[in-house]
């Protein structure tokens, strides 16, 4: 697919979602360590924000509620993905970007891979580039392999090792509950204690026609890192049994390598509600928000 991407005005700012692995299993390991996998990805209404200006050369802010935790290092990956646009298309352009960081760091939902594909995305619109879909995703793709997935932030099924991208016609109107413990939990700790043999993947999706069917599947999938995440960092079990108990919840499951869980509710209200009453008793982040359905 080929996009055409144009200037909008003197600035742009593009959303960086959530991202959310609805399940998540591990089919197998390739010979350098990187670990196959099965993946339903869906994204969320709330999240970061990049927002990129006209400038000489390449600079970055940081603001919002999780800045503090996230340094303007020149290894950040929004920079890294800033320079890696300019080596691909020849830009001689800068930019003064700036990342409102909303979502927690190290939470499995994809912070980083999504502000880095927002940051691609703006600098196209900035630089009046235009990029075919697929080279856009080689670009972001050594960065990391959730990238790829990030750029169009729509769901997928995703399979190799994040690489392989199959974007699907829409998901079902949910909302989902987001909670995460406020402990960082590294994505390489997790990989390395996980055990025991791999998981088959999940095979043909079942047709998806409300919140229900989403939770089933949720339920039967599964994600294979719950448990080593668990030993790890055990407030993950206690924010799983939350929002299991929650009357309205429907599934509950850990995203990515966590330690952020998700609980999935049939509406914002139920659960908006729900999160109302587990800020009162916990000093955990809780976010209620949609899961975008296309």
């Amino acid at each position: 697919m080929t996009t055409t991407i144009v200037q909008a005005g003197n600035g742009v700012t593009e959303s960086a979602p959530a991202k959310i692995n609805l399940f998540l299993r591990l089919t197998g390991k390739r010979d350098d360590g990187y670990h196959l996998l099965d993946s339903l990805v869906g994204f969320t209404e709330f999240g970061d924000s990049l927002t990129a200006e006209p400038a000489e050369t390449l600079s970055l802010t940081i603001d919002g509620p999780f800045s503090a935790l996230l340094s303007v290092e020149p290894d950040n990956l929004v920079l890294r993905a800033a320079r890696a646009l300019q080596a691909a298309t020849g830009v001689q352009a800068g930019a003064h970007l700036t990342l409102t960081k909303r979502l927690p760091i190290a939470s499995g939902i994809g912070g980083g891979s999504s502000d880095a594909a927002a940051t691609l995305r703006a600098l196209c619109r900035l630089w009046s580039l235009s990029i075919d879909q697929c080279a856009l995703e080689a670009i972001g793709l050594p960065l990391g392999a959730d990238i790829p997935v990030c750029i169009e932030a729509r769901p997928a099924r995703m399979t190799g090792v994040g690489e392989q991208v199959e974007r699907l016609t829409g998901l079902p109107e949910v909302a989902l509950l987001l909670i995460n413990p406020g402990v960082a939990l590294a994505t390489g700790p997790v990989f390395k204690a996980r055990s025991g043999a791999f998981t088959s993947p999940f095979g043909a999706l079942p047709t998806l026609a409300n919140a229900a069917s989403l939770a089933e599947l949720v339920r039967q999938a599964g994600n294979d890192l719950t448990e080593p995440a668990k030993a790890l960092c055990p407030p993950v079990a206690k924010v799983l049994v939350a929002l299991e108990a929650e009357p309205d919840c429907l599934a509950a499951a850990m995203s990515g390598s966590g330690a952020t869980c998700f609980g999935v509710f049939a509406n914002l209200t139920a659960a908006q509600s729900a999160a109302a009453r587990l800020a009162k008793t916990e000093s955990w982040w809780v976010c209620a928000t949609l899961l975008r359905s296309n």
